[in-house]
């Protein structure tokens, strides 16, 4: 849940920063409720928001502006949406992996 909740911010927000201030205290308070590492659950906010950039519509605009796409923001969406979602996918596995499975030597 953690990653999912670290994409829709930036997807919904447009920024990490703002995201991490959304979204950072509530990832740290969940990981001591179910007794994972704060540290893990706060870096997956943050870098699951990188995921959520792929399809924020501020950048879907500015990337549509700069190539001459305009008003074809739909099309970036359409063809973003299942990368980012696939990334998330697999970033979501290796997340559990860390904290809970053979990866957990990796979380410091």
């Amino acid at each position: 849940m953690s990653p999912a909740l670290g994409w829709l911010g930036v997807a919904a927000t447009g920024s990490d920063t703002s995201a991490n201030a959304l979204f950072g205290a509530v990832q740290v308070a969940a990981a001591g409720r179910i007794g994972v590492s704060p540290v893990l659950l706060a870096a997956t906010n943050s870098e699951a928001g990188v995921l959520g950039k792929l399809v924020s519509p501020q950048n879907l605009a500015m990337v549509a502006a700069v190539v001459g796409m305009a008003g074809q923001e739909g099309t970036l969406f359409r063809r973003t949406f299942p990368w980012s979602a696939g990334c998330l996918a697999g970033f979501t596995v290796l997340v559990y992996l860390m904290a809970y499975g053979p990866l957990s030597w990796m979380v410091p």
